[in-house]
């Protein structure tokens, strides 16, 4: 199930903020909230987390969001859960250059001692997607230990396989918007997350084909 919100709700909230409804831009950004939080949580640094609250986070891009959203609504070349997506992505970049900055030592000390920020249910679910199709849900140990080596693969993989990964896998962004969200074309999108597959599968040794992935 997809964690964005409904595009038909979205475009009829749109609507009335276009039309100066400011109780439908309130619920235009709490409808996101969410979403946008989930996105944020995938990508801090666990380290870093320890020190950047992502509320705050979440409350500068709405914030900035609802700054820019007449700019939006004149020309929404994105979806707008892409568009938010784009902007919580400068803020987390910006969050994390200014404390690695600060405080690089002590948080690269940190690092060894934290799981990768994408390391929870959704990471289990593609590991399980990556697995031999005889993997029963009795055999949790074998998919804990399955999880693990998956986090471990994905830490492997270069920067542009890991996000278009997780892009697909646990923002659940269709191969359109991930196009969108990095200004690819939609066969260029798909053929760079088909790539990504087949790294992480030399990594776990398990083929995407066999999988079912594709």
């Amino acid at each position: 199930m997809s964690s964005i919100p409904l595009p038909d709700e979205t475009q009829e909230l749109l609507k009335k903020a276009e039309n100066g409804n400011p109780q439908a831009v309130n619920d235009l950004f709490e409808r996101h909230r969410g979403a946008v939080r989930r996105m944020l949580h995938h990508r801090l640094d666990k380290a870093i987390a320890q020190r950047v609250d992502a509320s705050d986070i979440v409350q500068e891009v709405l914030i900035e969001a609802n700054r820019r959203l007449g700019e939006y609504l004149k020309n929404p070349s994105l979806p707008f859960h892409v568009w938010l997506r784009c902007l919580a992505r400068d803020h987390l970049i910006t969050a994390q250059r200014r404390h690695r900055g600060a405080q690089k030592r002590s948080v690269d000390k940190e690092r060894a001692l934290n799981q990768p920020a994408y390391a929870d249910h959704s990471s289990a679910d593609l590991a399980g997607m990556l697995a031999a199709k005889g993997l029963t849900p009795a055999a949790d140990a074998i998919r804990r230990e399955l999880q693990r080596r998956f986090e471990e693969s994905l830490e492997q993989l270069n920067d542009v396989d890991r996000e278009i990964i997780v892009m697909r896998h646990v923002e659940q962004l269709t191969n359109q918007e991930v196009a969108n969200a990095l200004e690819l074309s939609e066969p260029a999108a798909g053929m760079r997350y088909l790539r990504a597959l087949r790294r992480l599968r030399d990594i776990l040794g398990t083929s995407p084909e066999e999988s079912g992935l594709i």
